[in-house]
């Protein structure tokens, strides 16, 4: 009996070996596509210089980094000695934070990047290829970020049997989570769907290299973006960010940045890492994990959702239970809708774009339709203000005919009359109310699920475009 379990043993690490070829093979992959391959593309972004490039691309700032600096003195009002003091005693946390970012840190915020894991899943990991190689014929291929990192990605191509609605002329990039993978992640949903999807891996992940980190997040995500515009050829209005998680950052950050993007899909994603970070980490440390989230891990996804001015999704799931705070309410259960970060992430959103209509009794009612936990729930509350969809799409309308008719296409972007707009000024709390039900709606959805229950392919679908 022990000889048929060392020969059963012996087998299972030799089919481990043979999964780990494809890891080792991509390594001496030859480059595909590089960050600065569109010069002389068109491109309407300049490429960065080599100095630029080892920074990075460019990331948004907060208040809480110091992007906001109105009230403190001038540099030259401050002596050398008190910034000598101040930076000395400033260096034991910063010590802490870069200890605490770059070890428990990182592992937390994305295991995926974690080796043991990696050396897990790398049977799941070849099946998950196998599979998009052989039924959706898909292109693997290497980029090169700004940073020097390789990125590993796979391409389904749809273009040439688009089918009925002509879903395979859209490209949908996706996203994925801290611990998901393009062989086994989110891209299932728009893949079956009948869409043409892009995935790639995080750096750290899979055959990508590098670590983890926001700012390298985003030097991966713009090659990807550039790829899919200069290499693969679709018209940015035909390319659909699709973000999952944690992968909401990177999406918002490439719609932020390059705005002419066609949509923006955001599933089960929260507005910002400090809530949930505080979440799971011991009160005593909440000023030292604070200090580590803004300088290492500032993963603002609703200021970075508020630059973008195209059509935008949230899917909200209403058992989530990872991207939930209610567990910090003694009166809430773990996975109640009320504490979902998305809540945060649409005011956000609404706020921005119609301040007029969310304020006071539009962001009121608002709050309140969001505590619905079921489509039956959330369908009697609308109907319970009458809403009248006609007359919410007339009101729009009618606002974007007259701002067209006044800036004669100056402040025009790709997408319409820049935000935020003034709608709803002059109307009467029951109308602002209505206004403000029937944009939520067509911004938000709720999906009966867990966090990381796969996505069914028909809950996968584009943003409301007025």
């Amino acid at each position: 009996m022990c000889v048929i379990c060392f020969v059963k043993a012996l087998v299972h690490v030799f089919k481990i070996y043979l999964t780990a070829n494809y890891t080792y093979n991509f390594r001496s992959w030859p480059v595909d596509f590089r960050w600065d391959d569109v010069q002389g593309a068109g491109s309407g972004h300049r490429a960065l210089t080599c100095a630029a490039a080892a920074a990075g691309v460019w990331l948004l700032r907060d208040a809480a980094l110091g992007g906001d600096t109105q009230g403190r003195p001038p540099h030259g009002a401050r002596s050398q000695t008190q910034c000598l003091l101040q930076q000395i005693r400033e260096l034991p946390g910063q010590l802490a934070s870069y200890a605490l970012a770059h070890s428990l840190g990182r592992w937390l915020v994305y295991p995926g990047s974690m080796f043991l894991m990696t050396r897990a899943l790398l049977p799941l990991l070849q099946q998950g290829q196998e599979r998009l190689v052989e039924r959706y014929h898909g292109r693997r291929a290497k980029l090169v970020a700004c940073d020097g990192n390789e990125i590993d990605t796979m391409f389904m191509d749809r273009r040439q049997h688009p089918g009925s609605q002509g879903q395979g002329l859209r490209l949908v990039i996706c996203c994925e989570g801290n611990a998901g993978f393009y062989e086994m992640g989110c891209l299932s949903a728009p893949l079956e769907a009948g869409y043409s999807v892009l995935g790639w891996n995080h750096p750290g992940f899979g055959g990508s290299t590098g670590a983890p980190f926001p700012q390298h997040d985003a030097n991966a995500m713009d090659v990807v973006v550039k790829y899919a515009l200069y290499r693969l050829h679709f018209p940015p209005a035909h390319v659909v960010v699709y973000g999952w998680s944690i992968g909401g950052f990177t999406a918002t950050w490439a719609t932020m940045t390059y705005p002419e993007l066609g949509a923006l899909v955001l599933d089960a994603t929260f507005d910002d890492l400090v809530p949930l970070a505080l979440k799971v980490m011991p009160h005593s440390w909440k000023g030292l994990v604070v200090r580590t989230v803004r300088e290492h891990f500032n993963l603002n996804v609703a200021e970075q959702l508020c630059c973008y001015p195209g059509p935008v999704l949230l899917l909200r799931r209403t058992q989530d239970e990872v991207v939930s705070t209610s567990s910090q309410l003694p009166t809430l259960p773990p996975s109640d809708v009320e504490g979902n970060r998305g809540n945060e992430l649409l005011l956000r959103l609404l706020q921005h774009r119609y301040p007029a209509v969310m304020a006071r009794e539009g962001r009121a009612v608002v709050t309140r339709w969001l505590r619905a936990s079921s489509l039956a729930q959330e369908a009697a509350f609308y109907a319970r203000y009458r809403v009248d969809d006609e007359w919410c799409l007339a009101t729009l309308r009618s606002y974007r005919e007259c701002c067209q008719e006044e800036l004669e296409d100056q402040d025009w972007g790709p997408h319409g009359p820049s935000f935020p707009w003034l709608v709803g000024q002059g109307l009467s709390p029951r109308r602002r109310r209505q206004l403000a039900l029937f944009l939520a709606r067509k911004h938000l959805k709720n999906v009966e699920a867990t966090h990381c229950s796969p996505l069914e392919p028909e809950d996968f679908q584009l943003p409301w475009e007025l």
